[in-house]
C-alpha cells in the first residue's frame, strides 16, 4: 500500500487523490441570483447532508487563485439559493453551466432550462429537476489556501422540499425512479446500479 504525505504534494495532486477516492460523490445542480437579477446555475460534488434536526445541507465552492465563485458571491449576499438533485434526464444540460460565463450572463439560458418559481425564497429553481430543495443561508466558512482563502463552505437550511409525485412512494423517494447521477474523477459519472440491502445491528 501507497503512503504518501499530502504536505509534499502540489494542490493539483491532493485534487485528483481526493477525487478519485472519494466515489460517487451526488451532484447539486445550485441556483442563485445575483444583485442586479441575474439567474446563476451551476453543478457541485462537493455537496452532502450536514443534518436532519433542522434539515442542513452542505456545499463547498473552490475558489480559483483566491477569487470567489459567483454561486458563493451570490448566497453570501442573497441568503438564499435552491439545490436540485441531477439526474440521468438532466445532466446533458445541467453539464453546460458548468462553462465560465460572465458574472452577467446565465448559464441556465445558455443550458436552455425552465426558471421555475419557488415558494419560500426569491430564486428560482428549474422544472427540469425531479427534486429541488429551497434554501436559506445558515452558516459561511472561509476554509484552506495558503495567502488566500481556498473555498467557501455553504450550509443550508432546506426550507421547502419539491418532489416528483412520480418518485415519492409510501412516504419515500424511489432510488431508481430519481435515477440520479453522481461524479467519478476526471470526466466520468455513474449511475445507480445494484442496490443491495444489509440489515444495521441493534
Amino acid at each position: 500500500m501507497l503512503t504518501i504525505d499530502p504536505s509534499k504534494l502540489s494542490e493539483r495532486e491532493n485534487y485528483k487523490f481526493l477525487i478519485g477516492s472519494i466515489i460517487p460523490r451526488p451532484i447539486a445542480f445550485v441556483t442563485t441570483a445575483s444583485k442586479s437579477g441575474v439567474l446563476n446555475g451551476a453543478p457541485f460534488s462537493f455537496f452532502n447532508i450536514v443534518s436532519h434536526n433542522p434539515p442542513m445541507i452542505s456545499i463547498s465552492v473552490q475558489r480559483s487563485a483566491g477569487r470567489q465563485k459567483d454561486t458563493a458571491r451570490n448566497i453570501i449576499e442573497s441568503k438564499e439559493f435552491v439545490v436540485h438533485i441531477v439526474d440521468e434526464q438532466n445532466v446533458e444540460k445541467i453539464n453546460k453551466t458548468a462553462a465560465s460565463l460572465p458574472p452577467d450572463e446565465s448559464e441556465i439560458e445558455l443550458a436552455n432550462l425552465t426558471p421555475v418559481e419557488s415558494t419560500k425564497i426569491s430564486v428560482p429553481g428549474v422544472k427540469e429537476a425531479k427534486i429541488r430543495l429551497e434554501c436559506s443561508l445558515e452558516q459561511t466558512l472561509e476554509l484552506g489556501g495558503a495567502d488566500t482563502p481556498g473555498c467557501d463552505l455553504i450550509i443550508g437550511k432546506v426550507v421547502q422540499f419539491h418532489i416528483e409525485e412520480d418518485i415519492y412512494e409510501n412516504g419515500r423517494i424511489n432510488p431508481k425512479g430519481l435515477a440520479a447521477v453522481s461524479r467519478l474523477a476526471g470526466n466520468d459519472y455513474a449511475k445507480i446500479g445494484e442496490v443491495f440491502e444489509i440489515e444495521r445491528p441493534k
